[in-house]
């Protein structure tokens, strides 16, 4: 159990490492210019002039329940709590011919749904703060950040802390932390009883070893434990972070940056794994005709990239549609009480949406159990097929 426990730490490291990349490295070479984003913003104000007039007479701006969820489950540079409450994070910037740029989202100017600007030494920040297209076609990002200088755009990566980083990396180091603490309570007390949090998660790791890893990888699922275990708590935890409320709306598993690189590392252990036997049913699968042959061998060298793609697929859209489906009743006490035009009817939604999120809160526990599970127990399946020898039943 001790050497279990121990090894889960590299595995977390390598895990936060991968997973931050896909999230923070973008490369934005291809933005518009300082003319073509004043164009932009221009041509939005105008546009805002001109829906003021047409609507005159009303008193509160349209609720649009598909920018406000998407807002919520985005990735963003800075954590926001609730009303104009919000916790800056650091900003991480590679521009071609200055090299690292270093400052605080807070720098950026107000933190309403549009653009937000920044000027500091000669070039122009704009953080493009929800998604939409502008005048030219090209599309905008939600979280984007743009750089231009005396009118020509600057070649631009961005390897920012945003919200999900900045979730992922609390998630690590409390898992690095309670995997020490609980190897240490083992070595100090050796064939004792464990106490405290080692009392605690030791049915959790009980049962993926007893329940996942040995059923289905059988003999050689010891080789494995570890990123098993990394795997199903590191899920786990970022699945209840996100269900707590008033502290930011983590998504970090319905992130496609985090999911990808998951899904990645099962692929690779499979495959780095699979002994002849794996290999051998793959390219050449035994006892079958030869025109079949020709047409089962593509399908299953398909499979290999469609196992962890699923994997991929499965938990990002699992989660995602957890915090959606709660937005949305959210949403529709708005929509109802028609931005407090019609109290009677925005009450009376909000009372349905509140019993229906509580409903939904609860159900969403077992999920974030229950996808960190199906995750673990997939991949667990994956090692054993490609492990399992030709006797084995």
């Amino acid at each position: 159990m001790n050497r279990f426990i121990r090894s889960v730490g590299v595995l977390i490291v390598a895990i936060g490492l991968a997973g931050g990349l896909p999230l923070a490295a973008q490369d934005h070479g291809d933005h518009l210019d300082a003319s073509s984003e004043h164009t932009a913003v221009q041509g939005s104000e105008e546009s805002h002039e001109h829906e003021g007039h047409e609507h005159e007479g009303h008193e509160h701006e349209e609720f649009v329940a598909g920018t406000f969820i998407i807002h919520h489950i985005a990735d963003a540079h800075d954590i926001h709590l609730f009303g104009d409450v919000h916790i800056p994070l650091p900003v991480i910037l590679f521009l071609e011919g200055h090299g690292l740029q270093l400052f605080m989202s807070s720098a950026f100017d107000g933190h309403g749904h549009g653009d937000k600007h920044l000027s500091r030494e000669g070039i122009e920040y704009t953080l493009h703060a929800e998604d939409g297209v502008l005048e030219d076609g090209r599309s905008v990002v939600s979280g984007q950040i743009t750089a231009s200088e005396a009118g020509a755009a600057i070649g631009l990566y961005d390897l920012s802390i945003t919200k999900s980083v900045f979730g992922m990396l609390v998630i690590l180091a409390l898992m690095v932390w309670m995997f020490l603490g609980i190897a240490g309570s083992y070595r100090k007390n050796p064939g004792k009883a464990p106490k405290g949090i080692a009392n605690a998660m030791e049915p959790l790791i009980m049962f993926i070893r007893d329940e996942i890893a040995k059923p289905s990888i059988g003999d050689k699922a010891d080789r494995f434990m570890p990123f098993l275990l990394t795997v199903f708590f590191f899920i786990f935890f970022c699945n209840l972070l996100g269900l707590v409320p008033f502290l930011g709306a983590f998504n970090i598993t319905g992130t496609i940056g985090v999911t990808v690189v998951l899904a990645t590392l099962v692929f690779l252990l499979t495959n780095l794994n699979g002994n002849k036997h794996y290999w051998g049913h793959i390219f050449w699968p035994p006892g079958v005709p030869l025109p079949v042959k020709i047409i089962l061998v593509p399908i299953e060298v398909f499979g290999i990239l469609m196992k962890p793609a699923v994997l991929m697929i499965r938990l990002t859209a699992n989660i995602s549609a957890g915090h959606i489906i709660i937005l949305a009743f959210t949403s529709l006490i708005f929509i109802f009480g028609d931005g407090g035009q019609a109290v009677g009817a925005g009450s009376g939604m909000g009372i349905f949406s509140t019993a229906f999120m509580i409903f939904m809160y609860f159900l969403e526990l077992l999920v974030a159990f229950l996808q960190a599970f199906v995750f673990t127990l997939l991949a667990a399946i994956y090692f054993g097929d490609a492990t399992h020898d030709p006797a084995h039943h």
